[in-house]
């Protein structure tokens, strides 16, 4: 189908229908901007359609995301989902701490696919990436700067060696 809409063909391809419910989540993530969350989806597609549930979004994002039409960032223990664009990928730096995402220019990780490349002959495939740490402001909290990163300290564990017997 010459003139079929990339999502559609992306969809078709997979053996998927354009169904309402997919159109509507994907529009909705668009409409929207950002990164989104499920309830948030949820709420802008009961806007059109109050019957929809959140299992139904749910699993239209999921698999919008496995067709790599919806680019995944979890941003404080919560997934929020974008628009993916083939032709522009990018990557984001996660706070772990204040769940602050960031995006950063690709030659980070173009550099680190070469090296793999020349180094270990593995050929990385990175549409969308999102890497985790401390944000500058969090790294220099206090509360956190006393171990270099945002995780508490392990406690020391002695462990008593199993009798025989």
């Amino acid at each position: 189908m010459p003139n079929e809409h990339p999502i559609a063909s992306a969809l078709h391809r997979a053996g998927h229908r354009l169904t309402p419910q997919r159109v509507m989540v994907l529009s909705a993530v668009g409409e929207i901007g950002g990164h989104v969350a499920v309830d948030d989806i949820l709420a802008r597609v009961r806007q059109e359609y109050p019957f929809i549930d959140v299992a139904t979004v749910y699993r239209t994002v999921g698999l919008l995301k496995r067709l790599h039409l919806l680019n995944e960032v979890v941003q404080g223990g919560v997934s929020r989902y974008e628009v993916s664009d083939p032709e522009r990928r990018h990557d984001h730096l996660v706070c772990e701490h204040c769940g602050k995402a960031v995006q950063i220019p690709t030659r980070f990780l173009d550099d680190l696919r070469e090296r793999l490349v020349a180094e270990a002959g593995f050929d990385l495939h990175v549409e969308h990436s999102a890497l985790s740490g401390l944000c500058a402001d969090c790294r220099q909290d206090v509360a956190h700067s006393h171990s270099g990163h945002g995780h508490a300290p392990e406690p020391e564990r002695h462990h008593e060696r199993p009798r025989s017997g």
